[in-house]
């Protein structure tokens, strides 16, 4: 094949041609170059194949003996729209070749046929053909990806989200999304905005937690030229650019109280004004927001403005964490072993009955995101095609392998109830602070109390300690 127009994949090409020496010696020569060839001498056979086969180009006569070649290439337009269709004949004419461009032909040569001519046109026209499939993937691949059902679970508290979810998308309403560090919260997002009439329109994702303090204003709401030291140009900010689509706050929690306010004229006014400027800018942004703070705490502190956190709160969207919901695990875990195999090239990867029974008892504190990672992490580090329970990370097997007991010491004198009972709610909070990272309202979540209740038993155990 010439240089520079090297096929990437083997391609499959089919023939059409009632002349028998012409097509036969284009099969050899077309095998030889290294494409993949299936032949018919006439119409009929070929519009049989175009029904039962699947190819990449077509070269088809323009003259055949029960038809019009121009039919044809009608017919593969339908069947295969993807496919390029390079006309042939050995009466070329002006007339019919403006007409087999019209008909969707991808270039039109004439006989006797040069070899390498044709197969620098059959080098473009399989470059189109990828780009147009990859194409069609990518768009289909975009809207599967946002589609309710590819967001992985079937527990009772997944389907409960999904039910949520499906009234969600019919308002314009705010929402604010709770969960904890990697339940997903912006792939719910996400989801609702490309299920919601504004689907068409930009999604713009935020990280306020991400933002230095000094810098959010101008990130939200743009600034004007002038309007501080470096503002050499007019610049728009993250609600102009969501304007008619949806803005995504994440970690909304972090926001410092001075931005809070302009975020609540924001979302009551449906106007921004540019740092630097007092005209206003209306807008049409539907706002959802996310957190995996306590904001009814940060509320009663006075770290988060209560007025702000009821307009964001019109409708809740809590999303459990992954030990509340077991039953996603293996799913989950099938799905990401498949996503790291095809990324990295690897062969099938099964897991162990003891590796997947590990992976379903572990408490995964970070969640989906944590449990991902793993999946990655034993995917790229596996010797062969199995993973068993040595193959799986040490914080995984610490946890399910050689769990702490509960211990308490007895005396000849027998137990000290009230002390051992002491132990005990010491050794089990002390065992929840260290499941959920420190954080108390986790903690509080795995011995299932509140956390107000949390924090008055680590008082009081404190205060025994000191007596």
């Amino acid at each position: 094949m010439a240089e520079g127009m090297e096929l990437q994949t083997l391609a499959r090409i089919l023939v059409i041609d009632d002349d028998e020496s012409g097509r036969g010696v284009m099969e050899l020569l077309l095998r030889k170059a290294g494409f993949e060839v299936r032949t018919a001498a006439n119409g009929a056979e070929g519009r049989t194949l175009i029904r039962n086969g699947v190819f990449d180009l077509a070269l088809v006569d323009l003259l055949l003996p029960d038809c019009n070649g121009i039919d044809i290439l009608k017919d593969i337009r339908e069947v295969a729209p993807q496919a390029q269709v390079v006309m042939i004949t050995g009466h070329a004419s002006a007339e019919s070749a403006v007409m087999a461009m019209k008909a969707g032909a991808f270039d039109y040569i004439t006989k006797p046929i040069n070899f390498e001519e044709l197969k620098l046109v059959l080098g473009k026209a399989r470059e189109t053909q990828r780009l147009l499939s990859e194409n069609v993937y990518l768009r289909r691949q975009l809207r599967e990806r946002f589609l309710f059902d590819s967001i992985i679970g079937s527990s009772p508290a997944m389907r409960r989200v999904f039910e949520r979810m499906q009234r969600i998308v019919k308002t314009d309403s705010t929402v604010l999304i709770t969960g904890e560090s990697g339940t997903g919260k912006e792939l719910v997002a996400s989801a609702l905005h490309h299920n919601s009439r504004r689907k068409d329109r930009p999604f713009i994702a935020v990280n306020c937690g991400a933002i230095p303090e000094s810098l959010m204003e101008s990130e939200l709401f743009g600034h004007v030229r002038g309007a501080f030291t470096g503002a050499v140009r007019d610049r728009i900010g993250k609600f102009e650019a969501a304007n008619h689509g949806t803005i995504f706050l994440d970690e909304i929690g972090t926001m410092p109280l001075h931005l809070q306010s302009k975020l609540l004229r924001v979302l009551q006014e449906q106007e921004i004004e540019r740092v630097g400027s007092t005209r206003g800018i209306k807008l049409d942004v539907r706002v959802i927001s996310a957190t995996n703070a306590d904001l009814d705490e940060q509320v009663r502190l006075g770290g988060f403005r209560e007025d702000l956190y009821y307009r964001l709160n019109v409708i809740p969207l809590h999303l459990p964490p992954l030990r509340e919901r077991r039953e996603d695990i293996l799913p989950l875990v099938s799905h990401f072993l498949e996503k790291f195999r095809c990324l990295m090239g690897r062969q099938a990867i099964a897991l162990s009955k003891q590796a997947l029974d590990a992976l379903e008892r572990y408490q995964w504190p970070g969640n989906v995101r944590q449990l991902e990672n793993v999946v990655e992490r034993m995917v790229a580090l596996a010797d062969d095609d199995n993973i068993s329970l040595e193959d799986l990370p040490a914080e995984i097997l610490e946890q399910v392998e050689a769990p702490r007991g509960i211990c308490f010491e007895l005396t000849p004198g027998g137990i000290d109830m009230p002390a051992a009972i002491e132990e005990l709610e010491r050794q089990l909070i002390a065992r929840a602070l260290e499941l959920g990272g420190g954080v108390k309202a986790r903690a509080a979540a795995l011995l299932g109390v509140n956390r107000t209740t949390l924090v008055e038993k680590l008082k009081r155990l404190r205060s025994a300690e000191q007596r």
